[in-house]
């Protein structure tokens, strides 16, 4: 479904994208992890159209993003800081965001559901806590049914019942067929949620692989032990 060839992007003397490449497919669970300023954001804002790479090339099932902009319809983003107009209620962005998209197909409220987001929807924007403002980004992501979804630390701020109820829509929609590509510091849930996993550094892919490849390779059953067990390797 996302296919990058030798993504660069440099931001002054910074290489934010070292030749970056990565084929993901349908059904997918991709977890994208590494330390702050590995790149992981700049990857991200180049799949949304909102970064424009030096070089490389970037296709969304088989078609070249550049100056394509139709594509973005195929993707729920979900940011790790949602930004609304403050005096807007949940309601009134919901409904301004269905009338823009102007979907022929029904609108997946499963998560508005879940979350009881109805009987908030007379709060406006700015009052709301950070764990709700989550709430209202995870359920706009999944409401026009994206093949694709780009989730940046989605539990942030979420409580124990909010975040299960999230990651249970994960799994589910994964199993649809959905494309997910997930950033996250809390390496327990990846190891839920993911199938495969890339990690960044110095804005480069230092390993691509799948959760079973990745613990038969390292002997480790838990993730954060696993990508400590193959970078100390690599430091070698």
């Amino acid at each position: 479904m996302i296919e990058a060839n030798n993504l660069n992007k440099s931001f002054g003397k910074l290489k934010a994208l070292n030749n970056v490449s990565i084929t993901t497919g349908a059904g997918q669970s991709i977890a994208l992890i590494g330390p702050n300023g590995c790149g992981k954001t700049t990857f991200i804002k180049s799949i949304l159209g909102m970064v424009v790479p030096d070089s490389g090339t970037i296709k969304i099932k088989n078609q070249n993003i550049k100056a394509n902009w139709a594509y973005r319809s195929l993707i729920g983003y979900m940011p790790q800081i949602g930004r609304y107009p403050d005096n807007m209620k949940i309601g009134q962005v919901i409904d301004m965001l269905t009338d823009i998209r102007q979907n022929t197909i029904a609108i997946d409220e499963d998560l508005i559901n879940a979350f009881s987001l109805k009987k908030l929807y007379n709060k406006r924007m700015g009052t709301l806590s950070g764990g709700t403002m989550q709430k209202v980004s995870a359920s706009i992501a999944f409401l026009f049914k994206p093949e694709i979804l780009i989730l940046d630390e989605p539990t942030a701020g979420l409580d124990p019942i909010s975040s299960e109820a999230l990651k249970e829509k994960i799994q589910a929609e994964k199993q649809n067929g959905k494309l997910f590509l997930i950033t996250s510091h809390i390496l327990s849930e990846l190891d839920e949620l993911s199938t495969h996993i890339v990690y960044m550094q110095d804005g480069t892919i230092m390993l691509y692989k799948t959760m079973e490849e990745l613990k038969s390779t390292t002997g480790e059953n838990r993730l954060s032990r696993a990508i400590a067990h193959l970078m100390a390797k690599t430091a070698q």
